[in-house]
């Protein structure tokens, strides 16, 4: 990485791929220059102590060992609280209890969280948070395109959410803004400015994760952000060049950046190295840019003996309990991006057609990854039916229903802030759910796998206080108590199968285990938990690096066990371009052996 920075920098990327690491490396590298740095985190489940070996509060803080790093964390389960009681107040002494209720879980949804943080950070762009001066302030984490197009518009806030509070999914009420449109402004500014701002694209050396960084790419682009940077963490060079599974990795993952999108290549770029070691502390941080000292580090790690690793229950043990007592049912996989939810989602979903049950394999996947799956079977089941929920389809047409009902008494400025705050990753999540609805009335039936599930905070929005189960009620002519609707059919542990997808590493846990808060607020109890990619589930590992990541993952791996699912299920790492047959044929070996 070059020894120059703009005053602002912003790290973004999935969960997992390692931009906390690479915000503190380069907070750490910058300090080292002597100049002052600000290291601001708006991440729910941040690990910015952990990494950074020093306590962060919600306050600005120095760091115990460099008194030119400064850290802050804020945190936008706090900001977001703080937001939606400033959202409801004008309205406390005017409507209902009830109506105050669902203001509140409207304004729940994650770019309700990302508004009230965006709001929060921004005084530190506009100076209002700089008091020392900073010569450079880095944020882990940075805001989405939709974010920055809905705070950005001139629309008449006040008017519009003044009149329509149960409106808008994202904003609520501008009085529950702390900063004003002109504050927004000049922050948007300082961000479109190529000598003022820089975004690092964070990426894995793997498809899924370089086409998130590809997608990011284009939209910060669209808004005019487009000073920016690739960082391709985690790229992995065998040790022991007669490990099999090392040579694949290596060899897969040469040929998947080959073939990253041409809009990626052209961006200056960074690699850096899969490690043996966690990186935690001053010392680690700074051997991501110190060869010298990363070999040391290295030499001294994987000479000293792995720990084992209990391997727990595996894919074809979670195909046994699905389909033990019943030839029907709902099975979800949920989770965040690139933790294999897709493949683990094709992969139950074959496993149950081959031993003779009917199903249904339908996704919400924009890029149709399932369909990219199934195409690498030789044969597809004939009692296996795929399809493809398209949300850009089914968002539209809800959208423009709604844009219909509430902008009959707008002027042009209010429409093109509703028609931007109906572009909500919360709406197009109801939306969804709508075309999910009739696939949940077929797995009463037979067996329906469904890969992206919504969230909690979209489930609570169609709960009893929700226009939708509300609408189901109050048109039907049936009897109440004979009613349910698909909210309730999730709440049904019998009927709806739901499953946590994460890898075996610290970030993506982290998220899985949010997500778990999420729905059980929604009165979901997951069924259990999938850990991908387990080097530690790998036999005859050679490559003194992989062994020693395979022995990281063992208290990872124990936590989600005993203290975060009832049921816990492996998938080993398998470095193959053609997954699917790959798991197919290893657990039909299973079968056979058993």
């Amino acid at each position: 990485m070059s020894d120059k920075f703009t005053k602002y920098l912003f790290f973004t990327g999935k969960g997992g791929v390692g931009k906390t690491s690479l915000a503190c490396t380069t907070a750490i590298q910058i300090a080292d220059q002597g100049k002052k740095v600000l290291l601001i985190s708006t991440d729910p489940a941040s690990n910015l102590e952990d990494v950074l070996g020093c306590a962060v509060l919600d306050k600005i803080t120095s760091h115990k060992e460099l008194s030119n790093l400064f850290t802050i964390n804020i945190n936008p389960d706090s900001a977001a609280d703080e937001y939606r009681e400033r959202a409801v107040e004008p309205f406390k002494k005017s409507i209902s209890d009830q109506e105050i209720h669902k203001i509140k879980e409207g304004l729940s949804g994650a770019c309700t969280t990302e508004i009230a943080s965006f709001d929060e950070f921004s005084r530190f762009i506009t100076g209002e948070g700089n008091p020392e001066n900073y010569d450079v302030i880095i944020f882990d984490t940075a805001p989405t395109g939709h974010t920055i197009r809905l705070l950005e518009l001139p629309a008449a806030w006040d008017d519009f959410l003044d009149k329509n509070p149960g409106g808008a999914s994202c904003i609520g009420p501008s009085t529950a803004l702390k900063s004003s449109k002109d504050r927004y402004k000049k922050v948007i500014t300082s961000l479109r400015d190529p000598k003022q701002t820089t975004f690092y694209l964070v990426s894995r050396a793997e498809t899924a994760s370089l086409k998130e960084a590809n997608r990011t790419s284009i939209e910060l682009k669209a808004l005019g952000l487009a000073n920016q940077k690739l960082l391709i963490n985690g790229v992995y060079d065998a040790i022991d060049k007669s490990d099999e599974l090392g040579i694949k990795m290596e060899a897969i993952a040469k040929k998947e950046l080959s073939e990253m999108p041409d809009s990626l290549k052209i961006l200056e770029r960074a690699d850096y190295p899969l490690l043996p070691y966690n990186i935690l502390g001053v010392k680690k941080l700074r051997s991501l840019f110190n060869k010298d000292l990363q070999k040391t580090i290295i030499d001294n790690e994987i000479s000293s003996e792995p720990e084992s690793v209990n391997i727990l229950s595996n894919l074809h043990e979670l195909v046994d309990s699905l389909d033990a007592h019943s030839n029907s049912g709902l099975i979800m996989t949920m989770g965040k991006g690139g933790v294999g939810k897709t493949i683990v989602a094709a992969s139950i979903a074959t496993m149950l057609a081959r031993r003779g049950h009917q199903v249904l394999l339908t996704t919400t996947d924009p890029a149709a990854h399932v369909k990219d799956f199934i195409n690498q079977l030789n044969e597809v089941p004939k009692n296996l039916t795929v399809e493809r929920i398209d949300p850009k389809v089914e968002t539209k047409v809800y959208t423009d229903k709604i844009f219909e009902q509430k902008s009959k008494n707008l002027n042009e400025e209010a429409k093109k802030l509703l028609i931007e705050d109906l572009k909500s990753p919360c709406n197009e999540e109801v939306a969804v759910f709508n075309a999910f609805s009739k696939a949940i009335n077929k797995a009463k039936r037979q067996f329906v796998v469904m890969d992206t599930a919504p969230t909690g905070h979209t489930l609570l929005l169609l709960d009893t206080t929700g226009k939708y189960h509300k609408e189901i009620l109050k048109t039907t002519t049936l009897n109440p108590d004979r009613i349910t609707t698909p909210y309730m059919t999730l709440q049904d542990g019998n009927f709806a199968k739901i499953l946590l997808i994460a890898l075996p590493e610290t970030t993506p846990m982290r998220e899985a285990e949010a997500l778990q808060i999420d729905l059980k607020r929604a009165g979901i109890e997951p069924y259990g938990w999938v850990i991908n990619q387990c080097l530690s589930a790998v036999k005859n590992l050679k490559d003194p690096l992989l062994k020693k990541r395979a022995s990281n993952e063992g208290a990872i791996i124990k936590n989600i066990k005993e203290n975060l699912s009832k049921r816990t299920y492996i998938l080993p790492y398998l470095p193959e371009e053609k997954l699917l047959p790959a798991i197919i044929s290893m657990y039909e070996k299973i079968e056979v052996n058993s």
